[in-house]
């Protein structure tokens, strides 16, 4: 599945589990490295950044930012390979476990 596919996927996903939510994509060129989505819900706030695989290349910068965005609420990247674990902590910091479920 190509990147865009996965992405496109997810964001679905997110607005299920999280019902409310605003996904907001971000753009690259503006900033290199700045991680892909930005998921506003409630009063909390994350970033994900989306890749096809585990085996995909990170871009420059982008480890840095889920470092940086993750001490602050909450970063990650996520691919079908550790999709479940990234949505479950994701619950986890959203304060959403037990009121939505990870399917």
């Amino acid at each position: 599945m190509k990147e865009n596919e996965y992405q496109a996927q997810l964001i679905v996903r997110l607005k299920e589990m999280f019902p409310g939510c605003e996904v907001l994509k971000q753009d690259s060129s503006l900033r290199q490295g700045i991680l892909d989505l930005l998921l506003l819900y409630r009063d909390k706030w994350a970033m994900l950044e989306v890749k096809a695989s585990s085996r995909a290349r990170r871009q420059p910068n982008q480890e840095y930012y889920v470092e940086y965005f993750g001490r602050m609420s909450f970063a990650a990247f996520i691919y079908p390979e550790n999709e479940e674990d990234v949505l479950s902590d994701l619950q986890q910091a959203f304060g959403t476990r037990g009121s939505s479920r990870v399917s």
